[in-house]
């Protein structure tokens, strides 16, 4: 185990699986404390649990559905009550919802809308009153707020593109709490939400500086450079880790 977040405790909203359970077991082998929130996908939350027990660490699962306000304030209310802190959350839960324009339908447009921005927002405000100075919150953004090469995706692309916009300004109101607000915009990364062997893979890769899909593990690894106090001077960004997609 690491020493860097050696004390801190980090709220993973998304934690069950892809992204969000990487950056679980980085953070947790940090040394932070974390809790893995979920909406559906207890048996998965729980065996990240296990993964970062088995490593030495500290975990608990908390149902935490993005789509539902209440849900997840209480599910952070509960984890700083649990540890007396929060120093990190990593807004991790996300839909992608795809479909042409006039046919996109006005619930799927409101559920992206609720889960990939107004869960973050509700995150982020629930978090902050209870993180100290220098606490760290971490969007998981999308490269498609920069480059939409396919159709379909304007929904997607649009509630990416908000949380750009939400770090720059919420950067600004937490900056005298030295609080960084920043987004990570991945490109293709191999989750069950976007594998890595399928033809519309092959398809995105023709896209790319570097043919490949990204790694969940090499995504969080960036989370735990944002987590760190070598990040301190980085807030209201959007980072690229997209093996040159929007190149």
């Amino acid at each position: 185990m690491n020493s860097k977040l050696n004390g801190q405790v980090a709220f993973i909203n998304g934690g069950s699986r892809g992204i969000g359970a990487a950056a679980a077991r980085r953070l947790a082998a940090e040394g932070a404390r974390v809790a893995i929130g979920y909406a559906a996908s207890a048996i998965a939350a729980e065996a990240v649990v296990e993964q970062i027990k088995a490593a030495g660490g500290e975990a608990f699962a908390i149902q935490a559905d993005a789509s539902d306000a209440a849900s997840l304030t209480s599910a952070i209310d509960a984890t700083a009550a649990r540890y007396g802190r929060l120093d990190i959350l990593v807004n991790s839960a996300g839909v992608l919802l795809l479909g042409p324009t006039e046919q996109f339908s006005l619930a799927d447009f409101d559920r992206t809308l609720a889960v990939n921005v107004r869960g973050v927002f509700v995150a982020s405000q629930a978090a902050a009153r209870h993180m100290q100075d220098g606490g760290r919150i971490i969007n998981i953004g999308s490269t498609n707020a920069q480059r939409m090469p396919f159709e379909g995706g304007a929904a997607y692309a649009m509630s990416k593109s908000a949380l750009v916009g939400l770090v720059k300004g919420m950067a600004r109101d937490l900056g005298a709490r030295n609080i960084t607000v920043n987004n990570i915009a991945p490109g293709p990364i191999d989750t069950d939400m976007n594998p890595a062997e399928s033809d519309f893979a092959l398809g995105l890769h023709g896209l790319m500086a570097l043919k490949r899909h990204g790694t969940a593990d090499e995504v969080a690894a960036m989370v735990a450079y944002l987590a760190s106090p070598e990040a301190a001077f980085v807030t209201g960004a959007d980072l690229l880790i997209d093996g040159g997609f929007a190149a």
